[in-house]
C-alpha cells in the first residue's frame, strides 16, 4: 500500500467513523464534524484558522474560519460528541476492565484574565497546590481491558472554577464517574490516584455498588480485626507473601523494579458493612509502601493480587494518554473567546483521539492500515511502546500531503494504485 492509497483509505474510514458514531446528528453538523476531525489531524492543531487552512476550500479562508467558529456554538454540541464517543467506548468495558479516572488541566500561562473566558487558577503539580497559572480543569477517563495494552478514550470533560453553577472539583469528577457508570451499566473497575482518598469518592463507589482500586495517602483510619488503625500502620504489619517484578513508565523512562506485596481484610469506619481489601506493595528500599484500597475481595492469591497491582499501574498510562492528546493536537494552544466554543473543541478533540487510538484498531484489516500509518510517521528511532504519537504523526503526514477533505458525500480522489484490501468494520 503506497501513501496515496493509505491517505484515501484513511479519509474513507474517517467518513465511516462520522456516519456510524454520529448517526442522528443533522447533516450540516455531521459535515462540520468531519471537517474538524480532518483539520485537527492534518494540522495537529486546535487553532481554528489553521484547521480552516488545512481544509483548503475554494473560498476565502476567512469564510471557512467563520463557518467553523459559528458551528462551534451549536447548542448541545459538546454533549452530543461526548455521548457519542462514550456510547462507542462503553461496548469494550467488561466486568474486569480498568476504567481510569484522572483530573488534569489546560494551562494558559501567557493568558490574562479578560483575554479568554472564565480563566481560573489551576493545580500546580510542582508545588502540590493551586498555583498562579491560569487555565481550565479537565477530567479524562479511559478504559483498558484486563491484561491488555489497548487504551480506549471514554470521556473528557472541561470546566472552570468561575463558571456559573460550579460547586467543587469533586462534584465535577463525580459527574464524570456517574455518566460513565450509567453508560456501562456499572461494569468495570474504577481506578483513582491518591486524590481519590476521600469520603466523597468512597461514599459514591460503595453506595452505587461499583468496584474500585484507590491509592491511599496513609493517614486514613481503617477497621481491622484488632481495632481501628491508620492505613500506614497496617501496611507495616502486612505480611508480604509474594515477590515479583513489574515494569512501568515513570517520568518518561521505562523502569523494571522488584516488588513485594500482600493484603489484609479491612473496612471503612463510615461503611462497616462493606468488605474491602488493603493491598500493600513494597518497593526497593527507601520508597514508602503503596497502599491500595479495593472492593475486589478475591485479592488474596498471587494471581488476583498481581491483577490489582497491575490494574493500578495501568492507571498511570492515562497520564501518558493525556500528554499524547495535549501534545499531538496542541490542546493548550486553543484560542477561542467563548467558553461554549472551548468546551465544544475539547469534546471534538476527544472524538479525534478516539478515532486515532481506538477506531483504527477495531479489526485486523484496519490494523494493517494503522501499521502503515506508523511507518509513514518516519520515527528516527524504533516506534515506542506508546505508539499513538506515531499514529498521530502518520495521519498528519498523509492528510496534509495526499488529497484534501471533499465532504462526507463528495467524490474523493482515486488513489494512484488502488489497494485490493477491503476495510470492513
Amino acid at each position: 500500500m503506497n501513501d496515496s492509497t493509505a491517505a484515501y483509505r484513511l479519509r474513507e474510514q474517517l467518513k465511516k467513523f462520522v456516519g456510524i458514531v454520529f448517526p442522528h446528528v443533522p447533516k450540516s453538523q455531521k459535515e462540520f464534524l468531519g471537517q474538524m476531525f480532518f483539520g485537527i489531524q492534518a494540522g495537529q492543531t486546535t487553532v481554528v484558522s489553521r484547521i480552516a487552512r488545512e481544509l483548503d476550500e475554494d473560498i476565502l479562508l476567512k469564510k471557512t474560519e467563520e463557518r467553523l467558529s459559528r458551528h462551534l456554538l451549536d447548542e448541545g454540541l459538546a454533549a452530543t460528541v461526548q455521548d457519542a464517543v462514550l456510547a462507542q467506548g462503553a461496548a469494550c468495558v467488561q466486568e474486569d476492565t480498568i476504567v481510569s479516572i484522572d483530573p488534569s488541566d489546560i494551562q494558559k500561562p501567557y493568558a490574562r484574565e479578560g483575554g479568554m473566558p472564565l480563566l481560573a487558577k489551576v493545580w500546580d503539580g510542582s508545588k502540590s497546590r493551586v498555583g498562579d497559572n491560569l487555565g481550565y480543569n479537565l477530567c479524562f477517563a479511559t478504559a483498558t481491558p484486563s491484561m491488555s495494552r489497548r487504551i480506549v478514550p471514554l470521556h473528557m470533560a472541561m470546566w472552570s472554577a468561575k463558571e456559573e453553577g460550579f460547586t467543587s472539583e469533586n462534584d465535577k469528577v463525580l459527574d464524570v464517574v456517574r455518566k460513565i457508570s450509567g453508560a456501562v451499566d456499572k461494569r468495570g473497575v474504577y481506578v483513582y490516584d491518591r486524590g481519590g482518598d476521600g469520603d466523597w469518592l468512597f461514599d459514591f463507589f460503595i453506595e452505587e455498588g461499583l468496584d474500585f482500586i484507590v491509592r491511599l495517602v496513609g493517614d486514613r483510619h481503617l477497621l481491622h480485626w484488632n481495632g481501628r488503625r491508620l492505613a500506614a500502620d497496617l501496611a507495616e504489619t502486612c505480611e508480604m507473601k509474594y515477590r515479583d517484578r513489574v515494569a512501568f513508565k515513570s517520568h518518561g523512562k521505562e523502569r523494571e523494579v522488584p516488588i513485594e506485596y500482600g493484603s489484609l481484610p479491612v473496612r471503612l469506619p463510615e461503611h462497616p458493612g462493606a468488605e474491602l481489601r488493603l493491598v500493600v506493595v513494597k518497593w526497593p528500599k527507601g520508597e514508602k509502601p503503596m497502599m491500595l484500597l479495593t472492593t475486589l475481595r478475591a485479592a488474596r492469591s498471587r494471581r488476583s493480587l498481581r491483577q490489582v497491582v497491575e490494574g493500578y499501574l495501568t492507571r498511570w498510562r492515562v497520564e501518558e494518554t493525556i500528554r499524547f492528546v495535549k501534545q499531538s493536537y496542541e490542546v493548550e494552544d486553543v484560542r477561542l473567546l467563548r467558553f461554549d466554543r472551548l468546551r465544544a473543541m475539547v469534546a471534538i478533540v476527544l472524538a479525534t483521539a478516539y478515532f486515532a487510538m481506538a477506531w483504527l484498531g477495531l479489526g485486523d484489516r484496519l490494523a494493517v492500515l494503522a501499521d502503515h500509518v506508523k511507518r509513514v510517521s518516519r520515527r528516527m528511532f524504533e516506534t515506542p511502546e506508546f505508539f499513538f504519537y506515531a499514529i498521530a504523526d502518520g495521519i498528519c503526514r498523509l492528510f496534509a500531503r495526499h488529497g484534501r477533505w471533499n465532504g462526507l458525500d463528495g467524490p474523493d480522489e482515486t488513489p494512484e494504485e488502488p489497494c485490493q484490501m477491503i476495510l470492513a468494520l
